[in-house]
């Protein structure tokens, strides 16, 4: 797996501000589409999961009406294939206010629609990661239930997405 590389030129110049969504709380999930600049998506903790093509400037939620949960702990974009994302739901900086999470949540069209693929159970999902050639080998950090032991922690894989 690859790490993309950051220029410094560009970050300098930068002065950030709140641009919203208004709604969308604490964030602890981003990932951006390795082969547009522009395209990122942040995983609100209590919020959803939103998308931007422009960098910033105008945010969609495009989770509503897929998730069954507003909670997101994780969020990966494939390499290879930039259309899949996938959306782990809890995540593992637990509060009072945020509810735990039902799974795993898969987007083959650019968050446009949403399917969930399972790990029902693990409630908290912390990271995500992708195999940078093969968009259907998944590997999932979770949790699983907070407190004590529980089979639903570890990390798993997917070979079928």
């Amino acid at each position: 797996m690859t790490r993309q590389q950051r220029s410094d030129a560009v970050t300098e110049k930068m002065k950030w501000r709140c641009i919203g969504p208004p709604r969308g709380g604490r964030v602890v999930a981003v990932a951006g589409d390795p082969n547009d600049p522009m395209t990122f998506y942040f995983g609100a903790c209590a919020g959803g999961v939103w998308k931007t093509t422009d960098g910033g400037t105008y945010w969609e939620c495009v989770s509503d009406g897929y998730l069954n949960t507003a909670t997101i702990g994780a969020l990966a974009v494939s390499e290879s294939d930039p259309n899949v994302i996938y959306a782990g739901t809890g995540e593992t900086t637990i509060r009072v206010d945020v509810s735990y999470g039902d799974g795993i949540y898969r987007s083959t069209d650019g968050g446009k629609t949403w399917a969930h693929v399972g790990l029902e159970e693990t409630r908290h999902i912390g990271e995500i990661r992708i195999h940078p050639d093969d968009s259907n080998i998944v590997y999932v950090a979770a949790l699983g239930h907070a407190f004590g032991p529980n089979p639903e922690r570890g990390v798993y894989r997917s070979t079928d997405g």
